[in-house]
């Protein structure tokens, strides 16, 4: 009792103070001059990072077993990855670079698990035979630390292809506003020239933000790979693990369970991207390699989620 106690209130902690630190940021959108405000930030994500680990620990200590038998539990280990990817860009001193994806994906996951699943789910239960192995730790967590850097690089990825897009179409818009100039010379149209003239005045306001937007983009490409670079490892940790557990629980390494089918894809998905990515014969490689990883976003909310809401394979243990 004292146990499930403990649990219902660090829960509600952490959500309640990674629900503050994204007010936090949004009222730093609003006015970006508060630095009080944006340290404070990022000290809610640091309690709410304890706060979950408290919770995994309790929950740990009081059902005897890691705790990542079900989908709430995974779900709340999913949002404890992410916050420690939010903190990884300390060690760097890159504190920007990836709260607006991580912070806003760790509330999302935790309020779903809290409110969006039944309050069954949330219960400890005894785990089945199959899950009685000490490879539940090593193949479950380093599948869902996988799952927290690939979502995080992929939405990198995907901020990094609309902000290209459109840096082109401001581009493609001032040609045309110098054509248009060169055909007003031409007919000797001077009212108009005038008017371009001042337009082109603001030439070196455009060129600061399309120097800025280059330097966004560039960030955005160099954190993405690192981060999908490390998730990629983690998931190929993962299914190699899990290949030997379920060589032990079933006899065979691969079953081409739905599960394993598709890890199988979304790894196949990153390693495309890596390959592109560090092709230097390849050209556009920022923009490929982020419409591949743009694909394999999809892809892990298949594996991860679509999967157990069907229920069906081996691996229907954390389904709804």
């Amino acid at each position: 009792m004292i146990f499930a106690t403990l649990e219902h209130i660090l829960t509600h902690i952490s959500f309640s103070i990674i629900s503050i630190v994204i007010l936090i940021h949004l009222m730093n959108l609003l006015v970006y001059k508060i630095e009080g405000l944006r340290n404070s930030s990022e000290k809610g994500m640091i309690a709410t990072f304890f706060s979950i680990t408290g919770f995994l620990v309790i929950r740990w200590i009081s059902s005897g077993h890691f705790p990542l038998s079900n989908l709430y539990e995974s779900l709340i280990f999913l949002s404890w990855s992410l916050s420690i990817i939010h903190m990884i860009p300390y060690l760097g001193n890159h504190k920007k670079d990836l709260r607006a994806i991580t912070a806003p994906s760790a509330i999302l996951t935790q309020g779903f698990a809290t409110s969006g699943l039944s309050t069954e789910m949330h219960q400890s239960a005894i785990l089945v035979p199959a899950l009685q192995s000490q490879w539940l730790m090593m193949h479950v967590s380093m599948m869902l630390l996988s799952y927290a850097a690939l979502l995080c690089g992929s939405l990198l990825s995907v901020a990094l292809l609309v902000i290209t897009f459109q840096k082109k179409i401001d581009c493609f818009l001032k040609n045309k506003n110098f054509l248009s100039l060169r055909e007003s010379f031409f007919f000797g149209d001077m009212e108009y020239l005038n008017e371009k003239v001042s337009v082109l005045k603001k030439t070196s306001f455009l060129s600061f933000q399309n120097f800025y937007k280059y330097q966004l983009i560039q960030r955005l490409d160099y954190w993405s790979y690192r981060v999908i670079s490390l998730g990629f490892t983690f998931l190929t940790i993962g299914i190699l693990s899990g290949a030997v557990w379920a060589n032990e629980a079933w006899g065979s390494y691969w079953n081409w369970d739905p599960k394993e089918t598709w890890a199988f894809i979304t790894w196949t998905i990153f390693a495309i991207y890596l390959h592109i990515r560090t092709n230097p014969k390849l050209q556009d490689q920022g923009t490929n390699s982020a419409f591949v990883a743009s694909i394999g976003f999809l892809l892990i909310w298949i594996c991860y989620f679509g999967i157990n809401l069907l229920g069906i394979g081996f691996h229907s243990y954390g389904s709804f």
